[in-house]
């Protein structure tokens, strides 16, 4: 497993990464963990979306470890209210981590593929009008 040394003890690293997600001092914002492949174009778009369309607390990371400069692991899954990802696979990916790491998340599939630059201006729209229509689907408001 990836947060226990080859001795088989916790990580205090770990721990107090895991300790410090939860920080009260990061306001009471939903917290959106915003996911694609390399967590360089589409998530990062989405996080700037999210945080100014409905102020959420966001942050990007990518799945593939050969591309992701952030990579989803245990503290940002544990960090997070919810989990936007691009597309099937992503979500499938997710759900394997939340369960092996025993924290469950609401995922929202945005169905998104990669041909986008960062913070384009279609992507941005796409990203904009598929979560309100999630947000509404769970009848949900769609501010904090």
């Amino acid at each position: 497993m990836l947060d226990k040394p080859m001795t088989g003890t916790i990580d205090p690293y770990l721990m107090n990464r895991l300790a410090t997600c939860k920080n009260p001092y990061q306001g009471e914002a939903k917290r959106v963990l915003c996911v694609c492949s390399a967590g360089l174009l589409r998530s990062p778009t989405t996080a700037h979306v999210l945080y100014n369309e409905f102020g959420y607390n966001t942050r990007a990371a990518g799945l593939t470890p050969q591309f992701a400069l952030i990579r989803v692991d245990r503290v940002l899954l544990v960090w997070a209210d919810e989990v936007v990802c691009m597309d099937e696979d992503q979500e499938k990916t997710l759900l394997v981590m939340m369960e092996e790491y025993n924290c469950r998340r609401p995922i929202i599939c945005l169905d998104i593929p990669d041909v986008f630059n960062y913070n384009d201006p279609t992507l941005k729209t796409t990203i904009k009008y598929k979560y309100e229509e999630d947000l509404k689907r769970r009848h949900e408001p769609p501010t904090t």
